[in-house]
């Protein structure tokens, strides 16, 4: 698989009454209500339109409980029936990395430190979300590993009663060597984003060096029994529309979950359909190469369409946000670093949970607002052509 730089020379891209305020960093409490317990811490085109056809979303026939029987809320219904019992959480706007698709080449301006969210905050929101319903949460960023309470950040939030998985997504540009830590503190799932295998690419994408770094930390979370570890690649015409195979040959051995994303438009990163390479396009490269590639049985509420290679020890996966949107089943809710609430990815609107917090607003009264705003929630996003018009925040602002 290794490459030469010749042949890539050219690519271009143009691409908030509480019980449960804390004070200050001092974390030395676990009510209850809080704790789970003192455990360790824990696929041609016609073809794929036939044999690999999108599962229709169907909701359950109590919309009060998840597909686990839980008791969900209606904090966290929607109007068309959707439990949201995923929130991804941006710990941070900051990111050691440039990348073209999630910030312009001037950069962005980053939100005042005093405006965004403090651990505390971000505890006891979570804390709303996980007694109303939620059982997954994602840690985002920018890069979430820059902050410094990041093992800190883990290890409450894991200990947090009824939450069954605590998951991270990074670059992992410095995973590798706080990952024996941030497993202990709970972390049990990892995405690491990679768009290339090239080197010399990595840098021209990223504006930084590190592709080294980032191989590093995705053998280190193999070692210590990630598994699978997720590896996101946003797939770009001309410029790693070529490595897509070269990607699924990472999961011959290991257990790796290669998830080729299509490129989705974001205020600053220069989006053009050009660039975009269709699900259908990816899944056809894929087969005539892997001929033995099937579709796997996914949920209703699943975002990636996952397939198995015979003989092969990890999977792949397409997220097909763009040509095939998979909003019917969506149960994604986001609290990004400043403290705003946002229901959808692609929509403009936000809702701030930082100002009533820091206005004293009662747990119930804080619940009223989040549930207002996902009662608010369109059935689906627009299509990418009105998404690539639409006053959006950049990627690294929202969280990946």
């Amino acid at each position: 698989m290794r490459r030469t730089v010749s042949k890539i020379t050219d690519w271009r891209l143009g691409f908030r009454n509480s019980n449960f305020f804390l004070v200050d960093s001092q974390l030395g409490w676990l009510p209850s209500v809080l704790t789970s317990g003192t455990d360790d811490h824990l696929l041609h085109k016609s073809v794929a339109n036939m044999n690999y056809a999108t599962s229709s979303a169907i909701l359950l026939e109590d919309p009060s409980k998840d597909k686990d029987n839980h008791r969900v809320s209606d904090m966290l219904i929607d109007s068309f029936g959707r439990m949201h019992t995923y929130l991804r959480i941006s710990l941070t706007e900051r990111c050691n990395l440039r990348c073209h698709y999630c910030m312009p080449p001037e950069g962005v301006d980053l939100t005042p430190k005093p405006q965004l969210l403090s651990l505390n905050e971000i505890l006891r929101l979570a804390y709303l979300f996980v007694t109303s319903g939620v059982d997954k949460i994602r840690l985002t960023g920018g890069e979430p590993t820059v902050r410094k309470d990041i093992e800190e950040a883990c290890f409450h939030l894991s200990k947090l009663k009824g939450l069954k998985t605590l998951a991270m997504t990074t670059n992992g540009l410095t995973l590798a060597r706080k990952l024996p830590k941030l497993k202990e503190s709970g972390l049990t799932s990892v995405n690491i984003s990679l768009d290339t295998l090239v080197p010399a690419k990595f840098e021209f994408l990223t504006r930084r060096k590190g592709h080294e770094k980032v191989m590093e930390s995705i053998n280190a979370a193999i070692e210590v029994g990630y598994n699978p570890v997720k590896v996101n690649c946003v797939v770009m015409r001309g410029f790693n529309d070529d490595e897509i195979c070269d990607f699924v040959e990472l999961t011959r051995d290991r257990p790796i979950n290669i998830r080729f994303i299509e490129f989705m438009p974001f205020d600053g990163n220069v989006w053009n359909v050009k660039k975009l390479v269709p699900y259908a396009e990816m899944l056809d490269t894929v087969v005539k190469k892997f001929p033995d590639l099937r579709r796997m049985q996914d949920h209703p509420t699943e975002t990636a369409k996952n397939f198995k290679i015979d003989g092969h020890h990890g999977n792949v996966s397409f997220i097909t946000s763009m040509t095939e949107h998979f909003c019917a089943g969506c149960i994604r809710l986001r609290l990004l670093a400043d403290g705003n609430f946002k229901v959808c990815l692609f929509g403009p609107s936000e809702v701030s949970l930082r100002d009533p917090l820091r206005q004293n607003a009662s747990d119930d009264e804080l619940r009223e607002i989040i549930g207002a705003a996902v009662k608010r929630k369109k059935a689906a996003h627009a299509g990418m052509f009105d998404i690539a018009k639409t006053a959006n925040r950049p990627m690294i602002h929202i969280g990946g």
